[in-house]
């Protein structure tokens, strides 16, 4: 079960204590926002890519969206999301509950986008459609192996009046 592959990783890294699970589910980012009581922005959404037969995942804040100009700039290939089937593959958790943690570095390559650096604490999933865990963007990219902070997505910039 994935979430016990997370919760292993996390408490062996001393954060399963920030684990969340819930009675509903959190699969989507409103799901998800209403289940941990925050705005759904702060939900960090975890997005699967296939990059060269590789595994990319791109965690991002909820509002943001894939900018395709910017991911195809950043990766040099037009955006191809994995199927459920692919996801599961890849990264072990189902869609709705996938996240960067307990992942094979030899297959899949996590990546934090700019959006999520706007907020002190962030909530991505924890392995299962009903679970998500409290983590700063440091712990986030520490814990998520990330190859780094990218900037491919848009619609989360607060605009300037």
């Amino acid at each position: 079960m994935s979430i016990e592959t997370v919760r292993l990783f996390l408490r062996e890294k001393g954060f399963e204590d920030r684990i969340r699970e819930f009675g509903v589910s959190s699969a989507t980012v409103n799901l998800a926002a209403q289940a941990v009581g925050c705005e759904p922005a702060r939900i960090a959404k975890t997005l699967s890519f296939l990059v060269d037969g590789r595994c990319v995942l791109i965690v991002a804040a909820g509002d943001a969206k894939i900018d395709n100009s910017k991911y195809k700039a950043q990766f040099h290939t037009k955006a191809k999301m994995l199927t459920p089937e692919q996801a599961l593959d890849f990264t072990g958790h189902a869609v709705g509950g996938v996240c960067p943690f307990a992942v094979d570095p030899d297959r899949v390559t996590s990546y934090l986008d700019v959006s999520l650096q706007r907020f002190d604490t962030v909530y991505p999933a924890a392995g299962s459609s009903s679970s998500a865990v409290r983590l700063t963007c440091c712990e986030l990219a520490q814990l998520a192996r990330s190859a780094g902070w990218i900037d491919v997505c848009k619609g989360w910039q607060e605009t300037e009046f």
